[in-house]
């Protein structure tokens, strides 16, 4: 049996970031891996290009049943440390729009720069390696593999939620947490694209492709973003960024228009061009594909002169405020979080240890713990994966 100070169950993001910090400290520490190589969402993020994560980190962006619980960990290792890290290994990046920080070369950047630091702490990274078993022993855990034992003081569960099976995502955490009686909140797939019912997706199958920037709201909560329509749905930013507030059977309300006075531009139009067909000028404010989905042929066809008040505030509220009700969700194949998780309570918001078992740690998105499109979740894997290694 291989005795180590730590082991951390999980080579990810918030594992990797765990392991470099107890190791700077002087800890032995053993990296478990069952995929082939670690960091594989760090790959495959940002389309190969890791939004590692944003200039203006803040609790906000993030969802969790104790919004309060991820203050602590962002206060402490902030968005400005992490740049600082990728400053130090001279890694390119550039900022996007909504203060979104990419890779200029790939995402195998931020992977490298994390098995280097490592590398350099003498971590062991075993890959491959299947967990049958954890178990308690005293003053720590014994941790069973296939065909290993190994023993550590402080057990850290890293493991991630469900999102993306393809990259190896297991429900292991979850089991481990209750395994110890620890609360799990019903995991589900977040930042995620929309499926539609059959009427609407025959409705909208020629529109596959268009993107359009639009105002979209759910339960309270609005995003200014591009919407995409695909052969399977609705996705884009603002999409996968509402998915997060949606819960099954509600509605969408989607601003069409968010910047245009739509009624002033059709009075002012009207005067100069009375003869001028609706749809003509409404193909110069949206795509032209998309105009006859939110607009009534009979009213599409009508010279600008025709129209009543009525019907242009009635074809304002419309476009201003355009419903629909999507079937559900693509799921966990392409959802880029889970929300959901282990119980914040049940936890230390400073060291992430669980307050009914002494030694074991949770981090990353394996806790309730999702953050919005656009670098959180990576922030919230460094900063929780930080705030452990100064405890482990």
């Amino acid at each position: 049996m291989l005795s180590f100070d730590v082991i951390i169950i999980g080579a990810g993001a918030a594992g990797m970031m765990c392991a470099i910090e107890a190791a700077k400290r002087g800890r032995k520490v053993l990296l478990l891996e069952h995929s082939r190589k670690p960091g594989n969402k760090i790959l495959m993020a940002g389309g190969g290009r890791c939004n590692f994560t944003n200039m203006d980190i803040d609790a906000s962006n993030f969802i969790s049943h104790n919004p309060h619980f991820c203050k602590s960990a962002l206060s402490r290792y902030t968005q400005w440390d992490f740049i600082a890290m990728v400053n130090d290994h001279n890694i390119p990046y550039h900022e996007r729009d909504h203060g979104q920080l990419f890779c200029k070369n790939s995402s195998k950047d931020i992977l490298d720069m994390l098995k280097s630091e490592c590398s350099n702490e003498g971590i062991e990274i075993h890959v491959k390696t299947s967990i049958t078993k954890v178990a308690t022993i005293t003053g720590g855990f014994n941790v069973h593999g296939e065909s290993q034992i190994w023993k550590c003081e402080s057990l850290v569960i890293a493991t991630g939620g469900l999102s993306i099976p393809t990259s190896g995502a297991t429900p292991f955490g979850y089991h481990i947490a209750e395994q110890f009686g620890i609360k799990v909140w019903p995991p589900s797939a977040g930042l995620v694209p929309f499926t539609l019912k059959p009427e609407d997706k025959k409705l909208m199958a020629p529109l596959s492709g268009i993107s359009v920037e639009v105002t979209v709201s759910c339960n309270g909560q609005s995003f200014r973003e591009n919407i995409l329509f695909t052969h399977r749905g609705l996705s884009g930013p603002a999409i996968l960024q509402i998915s997060n507030y949606w819960n099954s059977g509600q509605n969408l309300c989607i601003n069409w228009l968010p910047d245009i006075e739509l009624e002033q531009i059709l009075i002012a139009t009207a005067k100069r061009k009375p003869k001028q067909q609706l749809k003509t000028i409404m193909a110069t404010l949206l795509p032209q594909r998309l105009v006859p989905l939110l607009i009534d042929e009979n009213i599409a066809e009508k010279p600008l002169n025709q129209l009543t008040n009525y019907q242009i505030n009635n074809l304002t509220l419309t476009l201003k405020s355009w419903q629909i009700t999507p079937a559900g969700t693509e799921g966990y194949r392409t959802a880029e979080v889970t929300q959901g998780g282990v119980d914040c309570d049940s936890l230390s918001s400073k060291t992430m240890e669980t307050k009914t078992q002494i030694g074991l740690y949770f981090i990353g998105e394996v806790i309730d713990v999702a953050g919005w499109l656009g670098g959180y979740n990576f922030q919230w894997a460094w900063s929780s994966g930080w705030c452990a290694g100064q405890y482990v």
